[in-house]
């Protein structure tokens, strides 16, 4: 590992400060911490030095100095990391000192820790001595070059697999996310649909490796080649690296982009819609002008990091949509919430009675990708909620629809992959999951009450004999053969049941009353 190579980790945030090509193309030997005064008992050729730069202060900045500087030079430090923390900057002094030795200067900031610096050093070093001893292939300096400068001009995943195993007879290759969706392939590789992607992944044919990220169970990226041996191993760990750093960056723009889709959902959760505020809203997250839209929720569940890793997951689900347009962040109570864009207006210039001649978001597509997300991380279970599409400025409404799809929702067994729209609420039970549950509360206690207040043994007794009671229809004798009691005894039960409820178990209304209740509970 190079001290230049340290400037090409993101994720470390490194600037130089001074030194030139030939410095800067030195091999690190390994890294030293240290504040002292005189550090050179305690360094190694070959060492890059970290300093939080505490040793130093204004009074006798210069000689003070010049003596750490000309220490590392007799000791043969390849390079000195200066902390920003303690001070702010990087002091003048310093930068003078480490040009007269011809020290090369980096600085580290406040939010790159002196660990990460190291573990990278160490971890680099670990990766290349791992590797098969007979392998002394790596990425041509030219290719090498041309790929940082894709990079830095913002190529796409694609242009950089095409460019990297361009060298190599460009080899069928696959980017892959943990979900199965391909981000980018080589060439005239063929297409992988997601569910083989997924068996490639989990599979032992061909060669796969991570790319270093901070990816979640469902989203972390995969470098994936059908057939093993076409590539030297360092030089898939190199490309690796690089598909890493254009990734670290796609993360840093889309917590960008998670801000202003925050922004959305703020505005299309207001009561009274501010239609300006709104649209302004919309434009930053690319989504204003299209004559309709879908609100998208999603409760990912247990909730370990439901809102975090709910929100990636959502994203990595209508990422497998093609050419959808969309926005998504995390909603009230921890629910990832998404805007879809569609291209086609709405029948009546408000809701949709298709969802399907606007968009390909219909509850079974959503559904079969669901499958997917919930497989990359076994015993989770994944419920969401969609609106009909509306106009801009139903948008609040539309909300409203998925979140009380999303609660009906409950009513779904527990491992299931639940998708539901409005419509597909069409029983009592999917209808009250979508109340508030402190709304069920209040209305099963006002109904139940009396019930549970005549004791314990005797109330569930009255609430399992109404449960039975309305479940056979109001059947006294069948009532009666499934909860092994007489007939008066069942009559004796009703009586005492619609004296302390005040409904009449032969009204329908009542009835409806006493059921709702119990399916509160």
């Amino acid at each position: 590992m190079h001290v230049d190579h340290l400037l090409r980790l993101d994720r470390l945030d490194l600037s130089l400060v001074w030194g030139d090509e030939t410095l800067l193309g030195q091999e690190i030997a390994g890294v030293t911490a240290t504040d002292l005064e005189d550090p050179a008992r305690f360094l190694q050729a070959g060492e890059v030095v970290l300093s939080g730069l505490v040793w130093w202060s204004r009074d006798g900045a210069a000689a003070k100095t010049d003596r750490f500087v000309a220490a590392l030079r007799h000791a043969g430090a390849v390079a000195l990391l200066a902390g920003e923390e303690t001070h702010g900057e990087v002091p003048r002094e310093l930068v003078d000192a480490c040009r007269r030795h011809r020290v090369p200067l980096l600085s580290v900031p406040p939010h790159t820790s002196f660990r990460a610096v190291t573990e990278a050093v160490y971890l680099r070093q670990w990766g290349d001595l791992s590797r098969h001893p007979a392998d002394h292939h790596a990425l041509p300096e030219n290719v090498r070059l041309d790929l940082d400068r894709a990079l830095e001009h913002r190529a796409t995943a694609g242009e950089l697999l095409d460019r990297a195993f361009a060298h190599l007879g460009a080899p069928a290759c696959h980017l892959l996310t943990a979900s199965g969706r391909t981000v980018a392939r080589t060439g005239d590789t063929p297409e992988l649909p997601p569910r083989e992607a997924r068996a490639a992944l989990a599979g032992t044919r061909g060669t796969t490796l991570r790319i270093e990220a901070e990816g979640t169970d469902f989203d972390t990226w995969y470098l994936h080649l059908p057939e093993e041996g076409q590539v030297p191993p360092r030089v898939l760990q190199e490309i690796a690296e690089l598909l890493g750093r254009h990734r670290r960056r796609q993360d840093r723009e889309r917590a960008g982009r998670g801000r202003a889709a925050a922004r959305l959902l703020e505005a299309v959760g207001t009561s009274r819609t501010d239609l300006g505020s709104l649209h302004q809203a919309l434009s930053t997250c690319g989504l204003d002008g299209h004559p309709a839209y879908t609100v998208v929720v999603a409760a990912l569940e247990p909730n370990g990091n439901a809102g975090a890793d709910g929100v990636a997951a959502l994203t990595e689900a209508l990422g497998h949509l093609p050419a959808t347009v969309f926005a998504v962040a995390l909603g009230d109570d921890d629910v990832a919430t998404a805007v879809v864009a569609h291209d086609q207006e709405p029948l009546d210039g408000t809701t949709q009675t298709s969802a399907q001649e606007t968009t390909d978001l219909s509850t079974d597509r959503l559904g079969q990708i669901a499958h997917l997300i919930q497989s990359c991380r076994p015993g989770s279970t994944w419920r969401i909620g969609l609106s009909e599409p509306v106009a801009a400025t139903g948008l609040n409404t539309a909300l409203a629809q998925a979140s009380y799809a999303l609660a009906g929702t409950r009513t779904a067994a527990p491992s299931a992959v639940q998708v539901a729209r409005l419509r597909d609420l069409d029983g009592l039970e999917m209808l009250l999951a979508g109340i508030p549950v402190h709304v069920r509360d209040v209305y099963r206690e006002t109904v139940l009450g009396p019930l549970t207040r005549t004791g314990r043994g005797s109330g569930a007794m009255l609430l399992e004999t109404l449960e039975v009671f309305l479940a056979h229809d109001c059947s006294w004798t069948r009532t009666a053969e499934a909860l092994h009691i007489h007939v008066n005894t069942v009559h004796y039960r009703v009586e005492r049941i619609e004296t302390l409820t005040g409904r009449d178990l032969s009204r329908l209304d009542d009835r409806l009353d006493l059921r709702a209740a119990l399916l509160c509970r």
